[in-house]
């Protein structure tokens, strides 16, 4: 009862009625909230968990591998070189060009094999039957090709390349040489200009001397520094991860032969970053902290 007297209850505003409607159904959803985050919460642990498991099961299974495969090329490997190099074995030719396949297809990128086709080559070459020796030399050539194809698709998926044919009879006109049309090439940022002269041919050993002239350029086409001049005779049997010219921001340019016959030569320059060069190939220790000062950058 009030101060009027009026024993009626006080009838409740919207407000009230609301708090009164609310209250149990925030209660609900905050348990509900609490319940999903907890569920959703361990299902990401679970989830890492077996990431995680999964990720070091595979870790150790691709250890195990390479460790395996690594077992397996080195016994290879010295199992193929022993059939070269020791003393009193004189294996049939046949023989000793399957020995070269199986190191060249699989060690080409870390061996200089370039000695090794030297001696096959001086072997075939002795060969009296014409018909015979032809064929066993162009089995040899064809392997050397097959190498150098392999590594300079290698090569160019961060490095640069260009082609040139190199006119046999307008060398042998021109004893002082051909220069072949210059190209630029950019790989890394780093724009050089490339010029080649075929000084000579040997026809009887397919091997042909180059000049080579690399020099740097910058965004004005300016030749900017001093060419990196460099001769040198090459053949099939020179590989660009292994035979090139070091170049200066840990790079190197190489020229490789692709094709030879009597009336012309084919070759390609090929510049690439040096991380894709041979593993006996080091950068130089300047290099490598240039490379760690641009990384900080």
């Amino acid at each position: 009862m009030d101060e009027t007297g009026d024993t009626k209850p006080k009838k409740k505003d919207k407000w009230e009625i609301a708090q009164v409607i609310l209250e149990p159904v925030g209660g609900l959803l905050t348990a509900l909230a609490v319940a999903f985050l907890g569920f959703y919460g361990s299902r990401i642990v679970t989830q890492q968990q077996q990431f995680d498991s999964n990720f070091r099961l595979y870790s150790e299974l691709m250890s195990k591998r390479e460790e395996s495969e690594s077992s397996l090329r080195k016994d290879m490997f010295k199992s193929i070189i022993d059939a070269f190099l020791k003393p009193g074995m004189n294996s049939p030719l046949d023989a000793q060009l399957l020995n070269l396949e199986l190191l060249a297809y699989n060690f080409h990128e870390s061996l200089d094999l370039k000695p090794l086709f030297l001696h096959l080559e001086k072997t075939i070459l002795a060969i009296k039957n014409p018909t015979e020796r032809a064929a066993q030399l162009d089995r040899l050539e064809q392997l050397a090709r097959e190498v150098t194809r392999k590594q300079v698709l290698s090569l160019e998926e961060d490095g640069a390349k260009f082609d040139r044919q190199i006119d046999l009879d307008s060398l042998k006109r021109n004893p002082g040489g051909i220069e072949l049309d210059d190209d630029s090439m950019t790989v890394d940022g780093i724009k050089r200009l490339f010029r080649v002269v075929a000084l000579e041919a040997d026809q009887r050993t397919k091997n042909i001397k180059v000049r080579l002239e690399v020099r740097r350029l910058s965004d004005s086409l300016d030749e900017t520094d001093q060419p990196n001049i460099v001769e040198f005779w090459t053949s099939y049997y020179d590989f660009p991860m292994i035979d090139n010219t070091r170049l200066s921001h840990d790079q190197r340019c190489a020229i490789v032969m692709t094709d030879f016959d009597e009336q012309s030569a084919d070759i390609s320059v090929v510049d690439f970053p040096g991380s894709h060069a041979s593993l006996r190939e080091k950068p130089y220790f300047d290099e490598i902290i240039e490379d760690l000062r641009k990384a900080n950058k």
